[in-house]
């Protein structure tokens, strides 16, 4: 069985050793690369040596070989090669952590031969800045010439690595992805990655920009503490706090965010928006962007009786439990019950009656709210319980066969965000990835750091339906929200927010706020 772990307490050799790129090199912040490590006079290989570092999320990652003497299971002595992936290895801060998985190689020379591979995963940081194989193979079939890993007492081994940006380190977010993140000042949960959100509907943070709030307290005024964010968020160079933005909504501490989910902090969010908005020049953005329109209905089956109710709504939630994929959870949001036996329908002057109840969708908004119903209340165990299981969305959707008419526009959505939880429902982890200017670009935003990642990252990963997977860092993680924008709005809703849209006087009243701020902290 190969042990894996740290090769900690082991000193430095200076035998002749070289390295080598088999990727381009300039950009040190890329999220993966290959590189080669030639281990010169293998035979004379007394204790550990480094490979020169190849930089990856703009940290140093190092091959570390050794020798290892392990105990066989009948208690011989057995000379070993470990082999290890050393992270940020020359740092001596604490704090920092990088979440990082790769494959090490033993390469072999001859043509038929087959490379020997090992995969592995950790999370780097400073007590374990290196994670590999103290076994990577026997010293007698790394000499073995069948094998063919030895030319000229010499062996090559590859590392192909793909790391996260790192926390607690130099990581310059606004340099890397032209975004920044919101400092995590704990307690507040989904707020950080909602916010982000937000802050990229473009066409609402210009209306957001628009509320007259002079005289408003930014501690007391949730309007005025959220053009503080927004407006921090676009210009700043450093990572924004949010404690006035807590402050202003009374919701500052842990209970607060832990006893209402992100559906109820959204709507609250917005209808303080709305109402705040009313009598303006942006006075009917909220709905105009967020509100759709759906009717629901009972039907007799066996005479000529129908009730009908028009509702709006601001958000769609979706079943996850026995789902497949968003399509499933649709036809199955817009499926009828049978009312029947002692659940009969009153039809007034018609009576008891069987019908059929359900809802169908009239209007779909330009920006479509979905929460992923992956919490839901146990009776029996008189909690809430998460629902890791898989469910599939996709970049782009067709939800014109939900809708009662086939609308001129069609419903056709493109996904712009998805809020991801990892953990079960006792806290856990909340990160965003946000697709900023809907062109397939995503960026991963997990609290004050920001970097680029994959649009497989950003979707596949957070189907959920596995409790560990080497490719994430966290346990549990899945999608709970999916923001979608109707793909006709697509330039609408995200038109570029420049300074000539702040007004003058909230530009002058934030500056102001920054001064004093930094004339408290001096």
């Amino acid at each position: 069985m190969l042990e894996t772990g740290s090769a900690e307490n082991t000193t430095a050799d200076t035998l002749q050793a070289n390295a080598e790129l088999t990727k381009d090199d300039e950009d040190n912040s890329r999220p993966d690369a290959t590189f080669r490590y030639t281990v010169q006079n293998i035979s004379q290989l007394r204790e550990q040596v480094l490979s020169p570092p190849c930089y990856v999320r703009c940290l140093p990652w190092k091959i570390l070989v050794l020798i290892r003497n392990t105990t066989t299971p009948d208690r011989q002595q057995q000379k070993a090669l470990g082999i290890f992936l050393q992270c940020n290895g020359d740092c001596d801060s604490p704090g920092w952590s990088c979440y990082g998985l790769g494959e090490l190689k033993l390469l072999s020379h001859k043509p038929d031969g087959e490379h020997l591979c090992r995969k592995l995963h950790h999370m780097y940081h400073c007590k374990e800045d290196d994670w590999g194989f103290a076994h990577f193979i026997s010293w007698k079939n790394l000499i073995d010439p069948d094998n063919g890993f030895v030319k000229d007492d010499s062996i090559v081994i590859e590392a192909h690595v793909v790391a996260e940006a790192p926390h607690g380190v130099s990581w310059d977010s606004k340099k890397h992805t032209g975004y920044i993140g919101l400092k995590n000042q704990g307690a507040t949960c989904y707020m950080n990655s909602l916010l982000q959100t937000l802050f990229f509907t473009n066409v609402l943070r210009k209306a957001v920009y628009k509320i007259p709030t002079v005289g408003d307290d930014s501690s007391r005024s949730v309007a005025f503490a959220l053009q503080r964010v927004f407006y921090d968020l676009q210009f700043s160079d450093k990572t924004v706090a949010t404690k006035k933005l807590t402050k202003s909504f009374g919701w500052e501490t842990l209970d607060s965010f832990m006893q209402h989910d992100v559906q109820e902090f959204l709507r609250v969010l917005l209808d303080k928006l709305e109402n705040k908005m009313k009598g303006t020049v942006v006075e009917g953005t909220v709905p105009k962007l967020f509100e759709g329109k759906m009717t629901s209905f009972i039907k007799c089956k066996n005479v000529n009786c129908t009730s009908t109710r028009v509702e709006t709504f601001y958000d769609i939630q979706l079943s996850v439990k026995g789902k497949n994929n968003i399509y499933e959870s649709f036809k199955d949001y817009i499926s009828t019950e049978l009312l029947e036996g002692e659940n009969k329908y009153d039809a007034g002057e018609h009576g008891l009656q069987e019908a059929e109840k359900g809802v169908r969708f009239d209007v779909f908004p330009p920006i479509l709210h979905l929460h992923l119903m992956r919490f839901q209340y146990d009776p029996q165990s008189d909690t809430s319980v998460k629902f890791n299981d898989r469910f599939e969305f996709y970049e782009e959707v067709n939800l014109d066969q939900y809708l009662q008419e086939t609308p001129k526009i069609p419903a056709h959505y493109t996904l712009h965000a998805v809020l991801v939880h990892s953990g079960d429902n006792h806290g856990g982890h909340y990160v965003v990835f946000i697709n900023p200017k809907g062109d397939g670009k995503w960026c991963k935003f997990d609290d004050d750091v920001v970097s680029r990642c994959s649009k497989q990252e950003a979707i596949e990963y957070n189907f959920g339906g596995k409790e560990d997977a080497p490719y994430l860092a966290r346990r549990a993680t899945s999608a709970y929200m999916l923001i979608y924008i109707q793909t006709s709005q697509l330039k609408y809703v995200l038109q570029d927010v420049t300074q000539n849209d702040i007004p003058n006087d909230l530009c002058e009243r934030i500056t102001e706020e920054m001064r004093y701020e930094m004339a408290a902290e001096k």
